[in-house]
């Protein structure tokens, strides 16, 4: 008889608890495309004490051999990848029960509020509470853009999910055009910079879009990895040639003080990093499907999937909190207060990673419930507007 550690016998039962027909590559990306965003802003945002205010800033904008940094971990493409696969799946379901949009919709939204709720109410009352004890009006923007700037990526999600029925056969080429056509405008000939936040909806519906194809067979399962490569290929050339030639940053994140940024909002260089990125996504596809085949592997991703909204709700307020009890100490920390301009402030960030996962883990302890939806004794959790695997927590 086989001795199991505690460990070992959990991961076999989320295993056992998954339904066959998962496809758990679709976890996995969308575990990756949050654990990305969560990296990026712990390594390439700070929080710099500076005559009583605290400031952001970037070691992108100091230190700008660092943009290959910005390339492994702005993933935001493969979590449109998966909603767009997700969404048009989930709606195509809905209408063979006989559901219909509304109630759908409505449901899918509400997986999306409860977190953002408790996001909002939580630093509703802790602004207030600083207002009144005296925290300079400064300090308080620069904490609460990092806190709520995240939600404009939700805002977005939501209003494609709304907008699936319309956009789930949409061909991901005319999105790209448009987004083309935008960018041509605003730097070619010196366009109104109002017009740029049509990309902002156009810019994430080319990822959105290419889901729902993959989801819709448009993507033919044999030549799955040919595409893959393609676009991956093709993706990587165009964004290379945008920075090289057009004059596109090569951060693919925002940075601030730069004078044009990629992401906010995407420009046509980011849009072809993220094909490239979603290219690579379904290149590895078959071979992220026998990775998550072991079960230590798969309970991993299972359980981040458990609370990723709250992992990506919270973890700015998770380096907030570390950076504040660390004045505490009675003098700057580098890494954690002091400008991100040398490769000591680089090397110092990284070791305070893990003090951020400790915050976070406190956070997620407290808000995780908010993610959750109590039924008959059960949890029915989701993810990313995912149902993610209610069984799976019920018998792990």
């Amino acid at each position: 008889m086989r001795n199991d550690t505690p460990l070992r016998a959990l991961a076999h039962r989320i295993d056992a608890a998954t339904p066959p027909t998962r496809d758990r590559a679709l976890d996995a990306l969308r575990g990756l495309a949050i654990l990305g965003v969560v990296l990026g802003h712990w390594l390439v945002t700070a929080l710099v004490v500076d005559t009583g205010t605290v400031r952001g800033a970037s070691p992108l904008f100091e230190m700008g051999q660092l943009a290959p940094v910005s390339w492994l971990l702005q993933t935001l493409a493969l979590f449109f990848l998966v909603g767009g696969h997700v969404g048009a799946k989930g709606y195509a379901a809905a209408r063979a029960r006989g559901e219909s949009y509304r109630h759908w919709l409505a449901a899918r939204l509400l997986r999306l509020a409860r977190p953002i709720a408790a996001v909002a109410a939580t630093w509703g009352v802790a602004a207030g509470a600083m207002l009144a004890s005296g925290v300079a009006p400064d300090t308080l923007s620069t904490l609460l853009k990092l806190v709520l700037s995240p939600l404009w990526f939700l805002l977005v999600f939501a209003a494609l999910t709304a907008a699936t029925p319309l956009v789930a056969k949409l061909n991901p080429l005319w999105p790209l055009a448009v987004v083309l056509h935008v960018d041509l405008i605003r730097f070619g000939l010196d366009g109104p910079a109002w017009l740029s936040w049509i990309n902002l909806g156009a810019g994430w519906l080319v990822p959105y879009c290419l889901g729902a194809l993959w989801a819709n067979g448009g993507l033919q399962p044999r030549k799955l990895r040919t595409t893959g490569l393609s676009l991956a290929v093709v993706g990587a050339l165009a964004t290379a040639a945008l920075v090289l030639f057009a004059g596109y940053p090569a951060s693919m994140v925002g940075v601030p003080g730069a004078a044009v940024s990629n992401l906010n909002p995407p420009s046509l260089a980011a849009v072809t990093f993220g094909l490239a990125q979603c290219g690579a996504a379904l290149y590895f596809l078959s071979q992220l499907r026998r990775l998550l085949r072991r079960p230590f592997v798969w309970a991993a991703v299972a359980l981040l999937n458990l609370s990723a909204m709250t992992v990506f709700l919270w973890h700015q307020t998770a380096m907030i909190a570390v950076t504040a009890l660390g004045l505490l100490a009675g003098h700057s920390l580098m890494g954690l207060h002091t400008a991100p301009d040398s490769a000591l402030w680089v090397l110092a960030r990284i070791g305070w990673l893990p003090v951020f996962g400790g915050a976070l883990l406190v956070c997620w302890a407290a808000y995780r419930t908010y993610e959750q939806q109590r039924s008959g004794g059960g949890s029915r959790v989701v993810s990313g507007g995912q149902p993610a695997g209610e069984a799976v927590e019920r018998r792990a």
